[in-house]
């Protein structure tokens, strides 16, 4: 009888919890006012109740969120660009979303910050903005969330900008709340490893659970793209089977297809996208998916201490003089990172 009595107690307290975040969910539709057009498609259940999770629930804050983001949408139209607005930012593939998913049916884009090709900052975000619309316009139905993989190959100091960094964080934290799933940092150098000293902390509990790092000489590491992938669809160059490689003209092709849907995604038409309800079980399951999300591996127990899970082999004076010019932008990195001088949404999660 216990256990039937513990059982009902579980699904009654499940039961008020749900009810109260849908009670928030409507304080926050009831603040946002009489929405037209593409602002009452993005201001579903499920996108509201991300913009609440970002900031544990806290109404006052979604608000202010979601209202800085509906004027950005309105002023820069992300769902407006096309792949010939950034085509020349997308030539070495240092982002682009790959042609499968994980286990989770998430989408997975793979990002390779060593692959940078332009100096220009604001083109650059423009690209990212238009790889994460296109990433969620190719979610699975039941799926709001994506993975990033990062890959370091050919990642050197030169390839950080603070600028870049802070206009990133900027939109991403601002306006794309709980999309991501979980990033993979993949053969982070050393040299990557004050940085992450300096950023980590900065990150809410629940967003640094999602940063894993990887590495493809560390078996314990692998064990997670196992986790997350099947192995003959994820690329060689992370460990997988498939051998396929990065070709702009056969992405081009798959993005120009892509451009042709974003119109009736975003068409009144499209009701099913603002009437879909709010899943309290699909966060749920979102958070615990393949195990890797919301434990911690022997890895990460380490980075506690250590940072990183295990200190790569470098030249000694290589990696002085990296961390001597990383040690020498960091206050100003700081800065950008910890939101000064920016709207409170930077603290929210990811």
């Amino acid at each position: 009888m216990s256990s039937a009595n513990g059982t009902t107690n579980a699904h009654g307290k499940e039961a008020a919890l749900y009810e109260e975040q849908l009670s928030k969910i409507g304080k926050v539709r009831t603040a946002l006012g009489q929405l037209s057009g593409k602002s009452v498609l993005y201001c579903s259940d499920a996108s509201i109740a991300r913009y609440l999770i970002a900031w544990n629930w806290d109404v006052k804050k979604a608000i202010k969120m979601l209202q800085k983001t509906l004027k950005w949408r309105s002023e820069y139209k992300p769902d407006e660009i096309c792949w010939d607005d950034i085509s020349d930012e997308a030539v070495t593939g240092k982002v682009y979303r790959t042609d499968f998913f994980d286990k989770s049916g998430r989408s997975v884009l793979v990002m390779r910050p060593g692959c940078q090709n332009t100096k220009n900052a604001n083109g650059q975000v423009k690209y990212l903005v238009y790889c994460m619309e296109n990433a969620i316009l190719n979610l699975p139905h039941g799926q709001d969330q994506m993975v990033w993989l990062i890959d370091f190959a050919g990642f050197n100091l030169g390839n950080l900008s603070i600028q870049v960094t802070k206009m990133t964080a900027d939109v991403l934290q601002g306006h794309y709340p709980e999309r991501l799933g979980v990033a993979i940092l993949y053969n982070a150098p050393k040299f990557f490893e004050p940085f992450w000293k300096l950023a980590r902390p900065l990150l809410q509990p629940k967003t640094r659970k999602k940063v894993k790092f990887v590495y493809s000489d560390r078996p314990d590491t692998m064990k997670i793209m196992e986790e997350l992938f099947n192995m003959d669809d994820l690329e060689s160059a992370f460990g997988g089977k498939n051998p396929a490689t990065f070709n702009i003209n056969d992405y081009a092709l798959r993005m120009r297809e892509d451009d042709k849907k974003m119109p009736s995604f975003w068409s009144p038409e499209n009701s099913a996208l603002a009437s879909e309800p709010y899943l309290m079980s699909n966060q749920k399951a979102q958070e615990s998916s393949s195990g890797v999300n919301t434990e911690e591996t022997e890895s990460e127990k380490r980075e506690d201490t250590d940072t990183m899970p295990e200190k790569r082999e470098e030249s000694d004076t290589e990696s002085e003089k990296d961390e001597e010019t990383l040690t020498a932008s960091t206050v100003v990195e700081h800065k950008s990172l910890t939101g000064e001088d920016t709207a409170p949404a930077d603290k929210s999660s990811l």
